[in-house]
C-alpha cells in the first residue's frame, strides 16, 4: 500500500508538498528534520525500525493505518511505549479522493477510535494514502481534530528503491523537511542507520511535524 503519487484523480488533488515543517524537541537548538513511516505496523519491518531509532535516541512519526493496528496491536504498543509519534492514514490505505464524505470520515473516524483504544491517545496528526487530498477530505479530518500533513522529500522508496539510494535522497534532505519513508519495506530499514548517520554528520535531528 504504497503512497504512489497518483496520475488520475477522481477530484482535485494536492501535490505532494506538505504544509508541515520539522520543529525541535524542548531544550534542542540542532536543526531538525521530520522522519515519517506510513503503512504501517508491519511484523516484518516495524520492530527493526523502531530498534534503529531507539539504539540512536531518536524519535520519528508512524502513520499508520487502522487496519494494520488491529491486526498488529503489539506493533503499535510497542511504538507508543517508544515515544515515537503515531499519526492516521486511514483504515484502509483507501483513495480518499474517491469515496463521500460519510466514507472518509469512517475511514478516519474509525482509526482514530483503534489507536486512542489501544494507546489511550487519538492521533493528531493525518496523512492521506497517496498524498490524495482536496477540501471535502481536509473537511473530514478536521472534524476528527486532525491536520493533514503531506511530505517535502519523497524517497521513492515506495517504488523499490534500494537501500543505497533512499539513504542518499534522505541523507540531503534539508532542514525543516519532511522526510517520506515507508513501513514494510525491507529497503527502508536497511537504508535508516545510514540516513541518521548522515544528518548527524550535518548537524540535524529528527523532529516532530507541526503546521506552520
Amino acid at each position: 500500500m504504497p503512497d504512489t503519487p497518483q496520475a488520475t484523480r477522481s477530484r482535485t488533488t494536492a501535490p505532494p508538498q506538505s504544509p508541515a515543517t520539522a520543529v525541535p524537541r524542548s531544550g534542542r537548538r540542532r536543526p531538525t528534520v521530520a522522519l515519517t513511516f506510513d503503512d504501517g505496523p508491519h511484523p516484518e519491518s516495524t520492530l527493526e525500525l523502531l530498534a534503529t531509532l531507539v539504539a540512536a535516541g531518536h524519535r520519528a512519526t508512524f502513520f499508520v493505518c487502522g487496519q494494520q493496528a488491529e491486526r498488529h496491536p503489539e506493533l503499535l504498543l510497542a511504538l507508543d511505549a517508544a515515544g515515537m509519534w503515531i499519526g492516521n492514514h486511514s483504515y484502509s490505505h483507501a483513495h480518499l479522493t474517491g469515496l463521500d464524505r460519510a466514507a472518509v470520515a469512517q475511514e478516519l473516524g474509525r482509526t482514530q477510535r483503534i489507536v486512542r483504544e489501544l494507546t489511550g491517545t487519538a492521533p493528531t496528526l493525518f496523512r492521506p494514502p497517496y498524498g490524495e487530498t482536496d477540501l471535502e477530505v481536509r473537511a473530514a479530518a478536521a472534524a476528527e481534530g486532525l491536520t493533514e500533513v503531506l511530505w517535502t522529500t519523497d524517497t521513492r522508496d515506495w517504488a523499490g528503491a534500494p537501500a543505497a539510494e533512499i539513504a542518499a535522497v534522505a541523507g540531503q534532505a534539508p532542514a525543516g523537511a519532511v522526510v517520506l519513508l515507508h513501513d514494510g519495506r525491507s529497503a527502508t530499514v536497511g537504508a535508516l542507520p545510514a540516513i541518521l548517520r548522515a544528518w548527524s554528520a550535518r548537524g540535524l535531528v529528527p523532529g516532530a511535524v507541526t503546521r506552520t
